[in-house]
């Protein structure tokens, strides 16, 4: 169909990605796929779509990630966050970071398909109850909520953060969390590369002041 929607879908589940896939009507033409931060990176420069279906929580730094290596050079290209997630923090992130709507996994497949079709179009589409937080957020301009530097964080280093702030070791964080250590040393990685910051130090600093501890 020569009017059909470039769409990428990017989520760490193959078999998800599949479903989509196959839910999709024939206006939208699906040119590519990625599971992980990297990967969307590579295939949406090479495929330039005109939507991206972005999940919010991906391996390598999540959604916003790929919304910040993104949307600086291709600023053409729409987003549409497609997640099991309505928190409302995953929702004011990714809209920060230049989401232009967010739809949870509950969504139908038509419903779906008219949301990517709206999007390209340039219109802002939310599930109805998500649509609420985007109002509440923007009208708080003193909610605690919105802070860019916080915003980049996924949730699971944000937890991290916050025990690191608190003064638990690697390994008290990692019993914790019922995660590894060497997971907890990739998300404080990951997170003193976000926030520019340089040791752990610096990280409690930076969380005691926006009272995280």
């Amino acid at each position: 169909m020569s009017d059909s929607v470039r769409v990428v879908i990017v989520d760490d589940h193959r078999l998800f990605r599949s479903g989509v896939r196959a839910e999709l009507g024939e206006s939208v033409e699906v040119v590519g796929e990625a599971g992980d931060v990297d990967e969307a990176v590579t295939v949406i420069t090479a495929r330039r779509p005109e939507v991206v279906l972005l999940d919010v929580h991906l391996p390598g730094g999540g959604g916003i990630e790929v919304l910040r290596r993104v949307l600086p050079r291709q600023s053409e290209v729409r987003f549409l966050a497609l997640s099991v997630s309505d928190a409302a923090e995953d929702v004011i992130g990714v809209v920060r970071g230049g989401a232009r709507g967010y739809v949870t996994k509950t969504i139908s497949g038509d419903e779906l398909t008219t949301a990517i079709s709206r999007v390209r179009d340039g219109d802002a589409v939310f599930s109805p109850r998500l649509a609420g937080f985007v109002l509440d957020a923007f009208a708080a301009t003193d909610a605690p909520s919105i802070d860019p530097e916080l915003d980049q964080l996924t949730q699971r280093e944000r937890e991290v953060l916050r025990l690191i702030a608190r003064g638990y070791a690697y390994k008290e964080i990692a019993k914790e969390l019922f995660i590894s250590v060497k997971t907890v040393e990739t998300h404080v990685s990951s997170v003193l590369r976000k926030l520019q910051l340089s040791n752990r130090h610096e990280l409690s600093r930076w969380a005691a002041a926006r009272r995280l501890v």
